[in-house]
């Protein structure tokens, strides 16, 4: 799988760009501020529908436009597919896929897979639980659309949850509907907690092995699942904790409160890690993710590095530049002294200035 080509009008700082990439490694660099992440954005939005910064669609269109359009030409499978989102201020985005509109977001995962890995990913493992759950969604959306479909199902069902519980104490006659969202609540909860567990457990020989190897075998790294409640528990504890619910007016069980746990020689890194040990586990779980979605989809996602070598020390960046060498990767930097000094493979080379991108062929 990769990315041949991204075509950009009026998105971000772009008013007009086209971008033709190779297979293997791309990189853009160029100074802070000037646009390279907003190129990796676009291609998120390509696959995801969504910006991995989780920018609205009208924070996206250049500032004094009323729309914005990406295109993007993917590779798969040795069949080719133009995926057009057109994004509008004041109403829902368009997709299209080969120029074919479609109606519901849904219908576009899996046609291109990413695997989106920033600074922010490096504290992934010290910062709170929302941040690790959001890794877990944003994977599991791209690999499996049933899991897509309950997720934004509970979300739905939750809010209305929420906000029923606030208006019951105006009216308390709308008691009788409480059951009613709980059940749909169960019903979808159970199956995002039995999907996420499946997941992990999955996840977790690669993750072991990944931090083994970045380690020196020096540190065992494992990763377990922290559920809310057990699927076969949570209609029991929603139960429970209703007198709890009605006082707050929120819902305080489920697996909008699941978190992951990473542990080294029993410890949980979480709390009592160095940050050289948070680290190299948020190394070691995105590179774990890239085996996953290969052996999940049977191909190789596509690979997008958002200023990561700047935030890793030279062994670190050594074994994630050398573990990548077989998926097509998009990566900005600041600078290339570090792939010249180490002699690292440079496919192709683009230099961004204040929305501007040439390709350099004098590396």
């Amino acid at each position: 799988m990769m990315i041949r080509s991204i075509e950009l009008n009026h998105f971000r700082n772009y008013e007009d760009l086209k971008l033709a990439f190779t297979e293997g490694t791309n990189i853009l660099f160029g100074d802070n501020a000037q646009g390279k992440t907003n190129v990796l954005e676009s291609a998120y939005v390509s696959a995801t529908t969504k910006s991995h910064k989780g920018s609205k669609d009208k924070d996206m269109i250049q500032f004094g436009k009323e729309e914005s359009h990406i295109r993007t030409f993917v590779v798969k499978n040795e069949k080719e597919y133009q995926i057009d989102i057109h994004l509008k201020k004041n109403r829902p985005k368009g997709i299209a896929i080969n120029r074919i509109p479609i109606k519901k977001a849904s219908a576009l995962f899996g046609i291109l897979n990413i695997v989106f890995f920033s600074p922010e990913d490096l504290n992934i493992i010290k910062n709170g639980p929302a941040q690790r759950r959001r890794f877990l969604d944003l994977e599991l959306c791209q690999l499996d659309k049933i899991y897509l479909s309950d997720l934004t199902n509970y979300n739905k069902i939750l809010n209305q949850r929420n906000k029923l519980l606030k208006d019951l104490a105006q009216r308390r006659d709308l008691a009788d509907t409480l059951p009613v969202w709980d059940l749909q609540l169960v019903e979808y909860g159970q199956r995002i907690i039995r999907r996420r567990d499946a997941f992990v457990q999955e996840l977790r020989e690669t993750v072991l092995r990944m931090h083994k190897n970045i380690s020196g075998n020096r540190e065992e790294l494992m990763l377990s699942y922290e559920p809310d409640t057990r699927a076969e528990e949570f209609e029991a504890q929603l139960h429970k904790v209703r007198e709890k619910d009605l006082k707050y007016c929120q819902t305080s069980v489920g697996p909008h409160r699941d978190d992951l746990l990473f542990q080294i020689s029993g410890a949980d890194i979480r709390t009592f890690g160095s940050q050289g040990q948070q680290r190299t586990s948020a190394l070691s779980l995105k590179l774990s993710e890239i085996e996953l979605v290969k052996k999940s989809i049977h191909d190789t996602p596509v690979l997008l590095l958002d200023d990561v070598l700047s935030e890793l020390d030279s062994s670190r960046q050594n074994y994630l530049l050398s573990s990548i060498h077989d998926i097509q990767t998009i990566i900005t930097c600041t600078g290339l002294d570090e792939f010249v000094k180490n002699r690292f493979r440079l496919d192709r080379v683009f230099e961004v200035m204040d929305g501007h991108v040439v390709r350099k062929t004098n590396i």
